[in-house]
């Protein structure tokens, strides 16, 4: 069954991390769900307003990159948060990172260096993306209404000096203290509603609801699930059988035409199961 990417359901670390890192700091963090509604809890915003997974298509349509949380505020602008579970000692080398990892077993210890491309510069580059695609599709927002975080879920992560003085990096001390900051008063929502957007500098309630359509319209990686249990993200490359609008469309579900010949005899000659399909 192939399930349509969903705006809040999907949450992935990237790839490109350190994956030795991810493995061990994982056992520690929060489940997605869990965390997400910590989130929400922290931040009072509505879940329309909290987008997980969004792919952002560069200027020319093509290439696509996600953003792992974007939190839509009225009142703070539009933050594009990618999301870290590393652990061990991070520190900034020329154009990339390096992660200082120790791993200890029973009869040993060892530290190794693993590194990776900045991810700060990865999700400004992202958000500027994001602003421009927004541009594109009719919604003019400011650029200075953007801003870029980097948020580290491991207690077990530190920064180094030059990194700590960084405010778009939130290392797990400062994560509830950060979240917080999203909570309006009544005082700043009363403020909102009565100054216009261009004396306030702060999002419109028009502009808010525009950004919310194209943030709906923004896809996430498509989930395969496989019998068995395994799952496979991806893009669903289509198939010239099957026409479907993605807007209306969430699950495809394929079922196999069954055969009365065994199975592996058949694969053994080349033949192709064939499946139907309904979304």
């Amino acid at each position: 069954m192939l399930q349509f990417g969903n705006l809040f359901a999907h949450f992935h670390l990237p790839h490109k991390a350190s994956e030795s890192a991810q493995k061990r700091s994982l056992k520690q963090l929060p489940s997605l769900p869990d965390f997400l509604q910590h989130v929400i809890k922290l931040t009072g915003l509505r879940k329309e307003d909290v987008h997980c997974d969004l792919r952002v298509p560069d200027q020319h349509q093509a290439a696509k990159d996600d953003i792992n949380m974007v939190i839509l505020t009225a009142g703070r602008g539009i933050f594009c948060m990618d999301v870290k579970p590393w652990s061990g000692t991070v520190c900034a080398h020329n154009q990339n990172w390096h992660v200082q990892v120790k791993d200890k077993d029973e009869n040993f210890s060892n530290t190794h260096i693993e590194q990776v491309e900045d991810p700060l510069k990865a999700v400004t580059r992202k958000t500027v993306q994001l602003c421009s695609h927004l541009k594109r599709s009719g919604v003019p927002v400011r650029n200075s209404l953007f801003f870029s975080r980097v948020i580290f879920l491991s207690p077990d992560l530190k920064l180094d000096e030059e990194l700590m003085k960084r405010r778009e990096l939130v290392p797990y001390s400062q994560i509830d203290e950060f979240l917080k900051s999203f909570k309006e008063g009544y005082m700043g929502w009363i403020s909102d509603a009565v100054t216009p957007s261009w004396i306030s500098g702060h999002l419109s309630y028009r502009q808010m609801e525009s950004v919310r359509g194209v943030l709906r319209k923004m896809g996430t990686w498509d989930l395969v699930l496989l019998h068995g249990g395994e799952q496979l993200k991806g893009d669903y490359q289509g198939c010239q059988y099957i026409a479907l609008d993605r807007q209306d469309t969430e699950t495809l579900e394929f079922s196999r035409v069954k055969t009365l010949a065994a199975e592996s005899l058949w694969a053994l000659l080349g033949h192709v199961p064939q499946v139907s399909s309904q979304t």
